[in-house]
């Protein structure tokens, strides 16, 4: 793989979404920050991660001041990615189950299992662990995201690259990996077979998922275009299991061989019969070799007619803006992103009360010295939280 510039290397270095080789991702953690989180009906949160090679699960009833002992998850350690893009999942179905997902390294370099564990008694036992993917090849399956939407129905996707092996052996071009993902309709008692969502990803960057009301799951990557341009690909996987349409969602037609490890941020907009598509936040290089023309975006995405609004740019690159994670509730969207100011991390903030069309000043909502996990967006009835895991101040949860 040809190398990028030394100059954009070290520029996206300390934006810390640096540009590595493909296969430089998702290592084994002792203990991480990287923690995923979701609220229950009745207001606690539960938090998953990764300690001496065990998934766990907790508890918070008091906001996250205090959790309860953890409960591992998987009987044997694994080697288990935890780590920005990459990390354990955890999300919490209508009938109060609880789900878990997580990527298992193998033994070969840079290749994974993608695991699924569920919880009928509210977290007090997870049942055996299973493989959401029928494919077992030693392979790249990786960086694991996981739906549940207001039926119940369970959709994981992931990074597999099965279709770039099978290229190779053929003698065949191919760009990137691949999007798959299987479905549960049983409350994950078992999962479809996997169907691919799309060619040609990019290998290492999170995938963000949504639900529409009308039961499809959406899901937004970035995807390497012809001539190497990541930009940013969506899809709607229906809720009939028809074959989704992937469509290009950005068009900065960013050039680069090599991947960010800067994964997209996507959300609902409008509610019930008033949907009319979808939030988007991401990240573009910018096509100079400085890096100054790098920068954040925010657009709406049309999802009936797949047109996009002019893209909006937001945070201060000489501060390393980055991570945005966007969330909604009917009129009202919430950006938030991470930047980096004396030494210290911080988390920023704009808020819209007209479904993205105009926005209040950006400000900062917290921050915190030493080593600090993205942002995160969570809802618990009609009030957004703000969740952010830190080394020096701890997992710090804020209503804004």
């Amino acid at each position: 793989m040809m190398k990028i510039t030394t100059i954009f290397f070290a520029f996206l270095l300390c934006l810390s979404s640096q540009l590595q080789a493909h296969e430089d991702h998702t290592h084994p953690q002792k203990s991480s920050l990287a923690v995923s989180v979701a609220f229950d009906a009745s207001g606690y949160l539960w938090r998953v991660g990764v300690q001496d090679g065990f998934v766990v699960v907790d508890t918070s009833k008091d906001g996250g001041k205090g959790f309860t002992k953890p409960l591992k998850v998987n009987a044997q350690p694994q080697k288990i990615g935890a780590d920005g893009e990459a990390r354990p999942k955890i999300a919490i179905g209508p009938e109060g189950n609880l789900y878990v997902t997580w990527t298992e390294g193998l033994k070969a370099p840079f290749t994974g299992y993608i695991w699924f564990a569920r919880s009928i008694d509210q977290g007090k036992t997870f049942e055996k662990p299973m493989l959401v993917h029928q494919d077992k090849s030693e392979i790249t399956h990786r960086f694991d995201s996981l739906n549940v939407n207001r039926h119940g129905k369970i959709t994981v996707t992931w990074v597999d690259k099965r279709d770039l092996l099978a290229a190779k052996a053929a003698n065949k071009p191919y760009e990137g990996a691949a999007i798959y993902y299987a479905v549960s309709e049983n409350k994950g008692v078992s999962f479809s077979l996997e169907r691919k969502l799309a060619d040609s990803s990019c290998e290492c960057c999170r995938i963000a998922l949504t639900n529409k009301p009308d039961g499809a799951v959406a899901a937004m990557w970035r995807h390497v275009f012809e001539g190497s341009e990541r930009d940013h690909m969506m899809a709607e996987i229906p809720a009939n299991q028809s074959m989704p349409q992937p469509k290009r969602a950005t068009f900065g037609r960013w050039k680069v061989d090599g991947c960010p490890h800067h994964g997209a941020a996507l959300a609902s907009g409008g509610e019930g019969d008033d949907w009319w598509g979808y939030h988007m936040a991401w990240f573009d290089g910018g096509n100079d070799d400085a890096g100054g023309k790098a920068t954040l975006y925010y657009a709406r995405m049309d999802g009936e007619a797949w047109v996009s609004s002019p893209a909006k740019k937001f945070g201060n690159m000489k501060k390393q803006a980055g991570h945005p994670a966007v969330a909604a509730i009917a009129d009202n969207v919430w950006l938030v992103w991470r930047e980096k100011d004396l030494g210290k991390h911080q988390i920023w903030m704009m808020k819209s009360d007209d479904a993205g069309k105009s926005w209040n000043l950006p400000h900062v909502l917290s921050e915190s010295s030493g080593v600090a996990d993205y942002p995160v967006l969570l809802q618990k009835d009609k009030q957004m939280f703000l969740l952010w895991n830190t080394a020096t101040d701890g997992l710090k949860l804020l209503a804004i």
